[in-house]
């Protein structure tokens, strides 16, 4: 038999776990969908991302993903929405819009979210 953990709900309110579930507040999740033969393209791009984001300190997760042969997503959250905004005014943001016309078959679909619930490494 297993023992019964207790849920964070259950935890004590300055526990190491609820800060941590605490860490992101609001995300935001982007489609990408490729023009034809520009797969590649779109690929490498989301790979060079990575570098930059790292130095974002108020990006806590960034995920760069491909959803099918020409569909691709990024999905990032932060602690509020000051940190998601300046996400949405830095390099990667600015990049990608720059980048668009060239390697998108039609705009990038930007939404915004709230986190619900988190599980971050830690």
């Amino acid at each position: 038999m297993f023992p019964v953990l207790p849920c964070i709900q259950d935890a004590p309110p300055n526990s190491y776990r609820q800060r941590r579930s605490n860490m992101v507040k609001v995300a935001l999740f982007v489609r990408l969908e490729s023009k034809p033969g520009k797969e590649a393209d779109v690929e490498n791009f989301l790979r060079g991302g990575l570098p930059i984001v790292r130095g974002e300190e108020a990006t806590t997760a960034w995920f760069a993903i491909r959803l099918g042969p020409s569909t691709f997503g990024i999905f990032d959250a932060f602690p509020d929405d000051a940190g998601r905004q300046a996400h949405l005014s830095g390099r990667v943001a600015a990049a990608l819009m720059a980048k668009a016309p060239e390697l998108l078959a039609k705009p990038p679909a930007i939404e915004k979210c709230d986190i619900l619930a988190a599980k971050l490494p830690g």
